[in-house]
């Protein structure tokens, strides 16, 4: 019995390719046409529609239900088997098989299913990941293969910053769809910061009528001399949110929104400076911050502030409801961000200090943690789970926190350690905003050079842990921070193509990074850059950037 290799060009590469099953020709492929027709039993409602209303206008076809007497030659066959969960890696494991006549997708759940879906979609061919068909063919051959897949973590995700460039909500669904095409998982969303507040709160209206805009932008890094002298800004309606979030669960994608507390607040403050230390600062004068890097302005400690941010995580838990996306089990989190606050006010500020006194705190680092410590407890009794970055771990956490961990491995270690769910996103590994490459023609050089064959080689588990410690990484994300990203084209090309390494380093099962061959990679990215094409990703070529991707005289900083 053969053992064929899986396709060459599928990204993220396939768990495992299976020998062909006893009685079935080998190498006997199926073809789509105008009378395929789509088997689909109850609860695979939302995989045909997938098939039907993305691949099929592609395609040209129509792929109606199956009905018995149909003259199908060739039928898509979804089929939903509970009981292979566990041969299958859970709900987001999948077979494809192929007959003569078939293709059958197998899943123990719906997320299988469009996994499956989206692997059938590479195996077509790039036009088959356009919007409508670009020649008049009508028939579509799909390789003769079975596949057995599944992916190896379960929080593969990206986080989009949509405070400090807006990204107007088509540019969000559509990186729904980029994702899902990558069979990533989370999205998490940057919603506040210093400068711009992009969620509508209607019982807080100022927070978008003047938080969500700024008078002028930075253009480049905060060093750069140069500005962009006009507003910029942007909000999400209520309806918008619940639009990302039901696009996303009907690709079972998980939504987790970020309102930063209690630093990166400028934006809140500006709206309302009551939010502010009003005792050692004039905030009535402050606007929504025009620079990048960190305000010094940060929440005040007092009861007023915390039910004013209770109030909207009141509702942001009703537009991200915890069921959206039931079988990742991760539209319950809520991230509060918790980082980057610098204590300075609170040092100068009376009523700040007397609140550590009266706490028993043991100083401003103590009353940061107090911040969190609320939060965490607020958020619990209503059946959500917080999430921030690593310096939450300051101060102690309750049992059921988890950590983003950015600042390095050190944060997700010492909290998968102390027993709490870990998402592992270090700077130096997955921030795209990054720049890809030393040479002088990158756009805006940011940070470290980390090219696509080192996101390739990302390792989320740190070899320090034991398999119990190891346990609690639920996964990772790579994270966009778009301060130099003015546009959805910028987004796409520091996004792209490591975006495809990243999702193949989350799915597939590499082996250790240092024994990765990133040349077999490369060549089925060979192929995937037509699928980039056909979707509109506007990448960062192999050879470096276009030259309208460039950026002339507009200073970075890179490390």
């Amino acid at each position: 019995m053969s053992h064929p290799a899986p396709p060459p060009a599928l990204v993220p590469a396939p768990r495992r390719a299976l020998p062909t099953a006893p009685g079935r020709a080998p190498g006997r492929a199926p073809v789509l046409d105008a009378d395929t027709t789509i088997e689909e039993p109850p609860g695979t409602t939302a995989a045909a529609r997938w098939l039907r209303g993305t691949l099929g206008p592609a395609l040209g076809l129509p792929l109606p239900p199956h009905h018995p007497g149909s003259p199908s030659r060739t039928r898509v066959r979804l089929a939903l088997v509970p009981d292979l969960a566990g041969e299958l890696g859970g709900p987001e494991g999948y077979r494809l098989d192929t007959t003569a006549h078939s293709v059958t997708l197998t899943a123990a759940a719906e997320p299988g299913l469009l996994h499956a879906a989206q692997t059938l979609r590479q195996l077509l061919g790039p036009e088959a990941f356009r919007r409508a068909p670009v020649t008049a063919r009508r028939h579509w051959p799909v390789p003769a293969v079975t596949l057995e897949d599944g992916p190896r973590f379960r929080w593969r995700g990206l986080m989009l910053d949509v405070a400090r460039h807006f990204l107007p909500k088509d540019g969000v669904l559509r990186y729904l769809d980029l994702m899902a095409a990558h069979k990533l998982n989370v999205l998490h969303l940057h919603l506040t910061d210093d400068q711009g507040w992009r969620i509508e709160i209607r019982s807080h209206p100022r927070l978008t009528e003047v938080g969500s805009w700024r008078p002028r932008t930075k253009i480049g890094h905060r060093a750069s001399a140069l500005w962009e002298e006009k507003p910029h800004g942007g909000f999400y309606t209520r309806d918008d949110l619940r639009e990302i979030v039901a696009y996303a669960a009907a690709r079972h994608i998980a939504v987790v929104p970020e309102i930063d507390i209690p630093g990166h607040s400028q934006a809140a403050i500006a709206a309302y400076p009551e939010l502010g230390n009003t005792d050692v600062v004039d905030t009535s004068a402050l606007g929504v911050w025009d620079d990048w890097g960190i305000s010094p302005h940060v929440l005040a400690p007092t009861d007023t502030t915390l039910r004013f941010y209770e109030e909207v995580l009141e509702e942001v838990l009703e537009l991200f409801p915890p069921d959206a996306a039931p079988f990742t089990g991760f539209s319950r989190f809520v991230h509060i961000g918790g980082d980057e606050c610098p204590k300075d006010e609170w040092r100068r500020s009376p009523a700040a200090q007397a609140r550590i006194r009266d706490l028993g705190l043991d100083g401003e680092d103590g009353l940061q943690a107090w911040f969190v410590r609320h939060f965490d407890d607020w958020l619990t009794a209503r059946g959500r789970r917080l999430i921030g970055w690593d310096e939450i771990l300051e101060g102690g956490l309750a049992p059921g926190a988890a950590v983003s961990s950015w600042r390095g491995y050190e944060g997700g270690i010492t909290a998968a350690r102390a027993g709490h769910d870990v998402v592992m996103c270090p700077e130096r590994a997955v921030y795209l905003d990054h720049r890809q490459d030393p040479g002088p023609e990158e756009p805006v050089p940011i940070g470290f050079v980390r090219t696509l064959e080192d996101v390739h080689r990302f390792a989320p588990v740190p070899p320090e842990l034991t398999e119990e410690q190891a346990a609690h990484v639920l996964g990772a994300q790579a994270n966009v921070w778009t301060e130099v990203m003015e546009d959805q084209g910028r987004v796409d090309y520091q996004a792209f193509p490591r975006l495809a390494a990243f999702a193949e380093a989350l799915w597939s099962p590499l082996p250790p990074p240092a024994e990765r061959d990133f040349a077999e990679f490369e060549s089925r990215m060979a192929v995937h850059y037509a699928r980039l094409d056909a979707l509109g990703v506007a990448y960062r070529p192999p050879g470096g950037p276009r030259p309208w991707q460039r950026r002339p005289g507009v200073r970075g900083r890179p490390r």
